[in-house]
């Protein structure tokens, strides 16, 4: 059986740990050519690369002249693009202490590192007639939270900003979508910086007691594995979605209640 995704070449940003490293390796694994985009690598990584499909590219994408540096490494052929880069500091402070500059900070790498990064991809699948892009997004896009109150803001723009753009693009064959995750098990959650540790902090519980707490509020009682979230992200980059377009599609193991 050939591989779904043979000769189609993706991009990948904030590509070295977590959700992005699981859909540069759920890509490669279906055959893709990977250009993985990241500010340093990983171990992880590097062991993709070393297996010729990935190429890790670093970049900071605060910066427009790196986004198109970027895309360049896609040497003009371009059929996917997977926005990931993103951060969710916990506000513990509430919302008065949250600065000009620390907002600057989480939408820049929210929203508009997703901005730039398609606007210099999007000429390369206008040419070819086709493409597929998928921006990560979160639940938090619909189920704000003050704990991340700028993070949320920037989600829901970054929604927004997708949905908007599928209906401009959809008719030269180009799809758009956001994959919304809930809790999932990476270091945004569970690095020693992460948010279990810094609301712990705050709180005057453990992290342990943050994470049971966040998977006790899913209905399967439990995170997400970015490997799970990545799958999500290859079916919606695959033909077998190839009439979905402008949706946001959540998985987040019931954490927005639907009843």
């Amino acid at each position: 059986m050939s591989s779904p995704l043979h000769g189609r070449t993706a991009v990948v940003t904030g590509a070295s740990k977590g959700i992005g490293l699981a859909v540069v390796a759920a890509l490669a694994r279906a055959g893709a050519t990977v250009i993985a985009g990241s500010r340093t690598s990983t171990p992880e990584l590097e062991a993709l690369a070393e297996d010729g499909a990935v190429t890790w590219v670093p970049v900071d994408l605060g910066d427009t002249r790196d986004a198109e540096r970027l895309i360049r490494e896609a040497r003009g052929n371009l059929d996917i693009l997977v926005n990931n880069v993103g951060a969710a500091p916990a506000r513990t402070g509430g919302f008065l202490t949250v600065t000009d500059a620390d907002w600057e900070h989480v939408l820049n790498l929210n929203l508009l590192s997703a901005v730039r990064v398609t606007r210099a991809a999007l000429p390369l699948m206008l040419d070819a007639g086709r493409g597929a892009i998928v921006t990560v997004a979160s639940v938090n896009a619909t189920l704000p939270d003050p704990m991340v109150i700028d993070y949320s803001a920037g989600k829901a723009a970054v929604v927004a900003f997708s949905k908007a753009l599928s209906k401009e693009v959809g008719p030269q064959g180009i799809r758009v979508n956001t994959v919304s995750p809930g809790p999932v098990r990476t270091d945004l959650w569970l690095a020693q910086d992460g948010v279990a540790a810094t609301v712990s902090a705050a709180a005057g519980i453990t992290p342990d007691d943050v994470v049971a707490r966040a998977a006790g509020s899913t209905a399967t009682g439990r995170f997400s594995t970015p490997e799970e979230v990545a799958d999500l992200v290859l079916f919606l980059v695959g033909d077998q979605a190839g009439n979905i377009t402008g949706s946001d599609m959540i998985i987040d193991g019931g954490f927005i209640p639907t009843w």
